[in-house]
């Protein structure tokens, strides 16, 4: 019941929420309905069309270095207002052809506009680091309320929350260091805010999801790392019915569970896809990223597909092809990853300083 009550709420405010972002009535950019794909191994950003099929908008130019008008192996994308957040990840050597003798680095969270313009940033380009301003694999950020953005900060073994002064104002995980024990991870791929204030980790190599409160404290775990229930948690977010929908990257599938850690809804995208992100949609219907199946799938309660865009087992850079799509979420929904708690406005750049990029 809360599930619908919150979709039809965020359905009535959609046109509120992204006028903004749109030029008129029969605008295709940043329509609710459309699909925003970070394109890993292309180096880009995409906004398609679900009907057509068709790209109505774009962030990189293919280039596997970071610069002002590319990106690097992005591994995630987030649409506010007109706005859009994106993670520059970077390549590990010998995924991309300009990439075989060393790893390609991009080390970046920034936000750009329409036009492809960067307005803010947090990380420098090429950079790997721990200090002021800085990052190292980047994989997940997330914009909150609050106006701060939580950035899963991989090979940093964090999860940061920093304001637009690029401040970091909370942290958990301590930098540098593996381990399964107080304020430790092991490399960890995504984060999101919870309704009461908790951060939801998906702690991907010590095969667990936890829930983290403000003083550190995890106060909700499923699986550890010796139960072999999951095999490389890349994502997790907390459905509106208090169940925790979890992509079991090596397992091939998504799994919702329950409070008490009771699998509810098991979804196989099938042998060598390595899902990496599932997102539960106002409909009901599962947003599923296969990383090298090479598509983005929308399936129902059913397992049946509804929605397909990629071609399965390919990754390549032909038109209607994806490599490696990494995330994938749907304009306009916001079910299934931090939603807009209370008064929700969109992102305002003129808070940001975009000094030092």
């Amino acid at each position: 019941m809360r599930s619908k009550m919150i979709c039809a709420v965020l359905a009535a405010m959609g046109l509120t929420l992204f006028a903004a972002g749109l030029a008129s009535a029969t605008s295709v950019f940043n329509r609710p309905g459309n699909i925003l794909i970070s394109d890993q191994f292309n180096n880009r950003v995409i906004e398609v069309d679900p009907v057509t099929k068709n790209i109505v908008w774009q962030f990189g130019n293919g280039s596997s270095v970071a610069g002002p008008y590319s990106v690097v192996a992005p591994n995630d994308a987030q649409r506010v207002g007109d706005l859009t957040l994106i993670s520059g990840t970077g390549a590990p050597q010998g995924t991309e052809p300009s990439c075989m003798n060393a790893p390609c680095l991009d080390n970046r969270v920034f936000v750009v506009n329409e036009a492809g313009q960067i307005v803010w940033q947090y990380g420098k380009a090429g950079v790997s680091g721990s200090g002021f301003n800085e990052l190292n694999t980047p994989v997940q950020a997330t914009f909150l309320p609050s106006k701060h953005i939580l950035i899963t900060d991989q090979a940093n073994e964090r999860v940061i929350e920093v304001n637009e002064f690029r401040i970091i104002v909370w942290q958990y995980g301590t930098t540098g260091v593996t381990g399964t024990g107080y304020n430790e991870l092991n490399n960890p791929n995504s984060a999101e805010l919870l309704e009461n204030g908790d951060i939801l980790i998906a702690d991907e190599n010590n095969n667990r999801v936890i829930e983290v409160n403000r003083q550190k404290q995890v106060v909700w775990s499923y699986n550890n790392p010796d139960t072999g229930l999951l095999s490389g948690a890349a994502f997790a977010s907390r459905l509106c019915n208090g169940d925790t929908l979890i992509t079991d990257s090596n397992n091939n599938r998504v799994i919702e569970v329950d409070p008490s850690g009771n699998i509810v809804f098991s979804y196989s995208t099938g042998s060598n896809t390595f899902p990496t992100r599932a997102i539960r949609l106002c409909n009901g219907n599962t947003l599923i990223s296969t990383q090298f199946g090479g598509q983005v799938l929308e399936v129902n309660s059913e397992g049946t597909t509804v929605l397909s865009i990629g071609k399965a087992g390919i990754n390549d850079n032909a038109p209607g092809d994806l490599n490696a799509p990494y995330d994938a979420k749907e304009i306009g929904d916001y079910v299934g990853i931090t939603p807009p708690f209370g008064n929700f406005f969109p992102i305002d750049v003129t808070l940001f300083n975009p000094s030092g990029f």
